[in-house]
């Protein structure tokens, strides 16, 4: 089993690495049209730029084994953000480590929690229209507090809702010590400031509202993630 340090280990040389692909990457970020997304069998990964001329971005962590030693019966499977229009299919990050964030889904850290569970649940997903885009351009106006009061929906698989209302936004954020310390029910919203590549995030903090059982349907919507081109 993958211990605390050790995973905070791997977060950090993740960041390292990133700040690599910047300086090594740094006269191939000049596109300024996204370019259509293919589907994650048919092509290898490739970068191109969002609506707000900013690449996407590396998540602040990889995927991994669970730390939990109990079997989880329950995991995320839908976000829907009413008041700005977001709703994406969950899924656990596909490939391995150094795999890029697949486009048109959002996607749950393993390591951390599930709704219902103390702890954090922690959702992320690329800053482009479809996806999380519309957080990260609320973040860039008075410090993103037109999102305070929002509500957020999650669905899980076992054919539940649970609703949080989003109590706080930070900016510039370079790592995951907030959530992992964190022992209450929460949810973590996470998107990209900036170029692939780029290490500072912006997270949405939410607290549970209310929980109740979910139409199946509503609960299991289906996922198409596509290499984000």
């Amino acid at each position: 089993m993958e211990t605390c340090a050790t995973f905070r280990s791997r977060i950090a040389s993740a960041l390292l690495t990133a700040v690599g692909v910047v300086l090594v990457a740094a006269g191939l970020l000049t596109y300024t049209q996204p370019v259509a997304a293919a589907p994650l069998s048919s092509v290898a990964p490739s970068a191109s730029a969002s609506p707000l001329g900013l690449e996407t971005f590396e998540p602040l962590v990889t995927p991994g084994p669970s730390s939990s030693s109990g079997t989880v019966t329950r995991v995320v499977t839908r976000v829907v953000v009413p008041a700005l229009g977001i709703d994406l299919p969950v899924i656990l990050q596909p490939g391995n480590a150094a795999s890029f964030p697949p486009c048109n889904v959002a996607m749950y850290v393993q390591q951390l929690h599930q709704p219902g569970q103390p702890g954090a649940t922690y959702l992320y997903a690329h800053a482009r229209t479809g996806m999380f885009l519309p957080i990260l351009t609320a973040s860039l106006t008075n410090n993103g507090r037109s999102m305070i009061g929002m509500l957020i929906q999650v669905y899980t698989s076992d054919n539940m809702e649970f609703v949080y209302e989003v109590v706080e936004v930070r900016r510039h954020v370079t790592d995951l010590d907030s959530a992992f310390a964190t022992t209450n029910q929460t949810l973590w919203l996470q998107t990209s400031e900036g170029p692939r590549g780029t290490i500072p995030k912006v997270q949405v903090i939410a607290t549970p509202f209310s929980s109740s059982p979910a139409d199946p349907a509503a609960a299991h919507p289906k996922a198409n993630p596509v290499f984000c081109q």
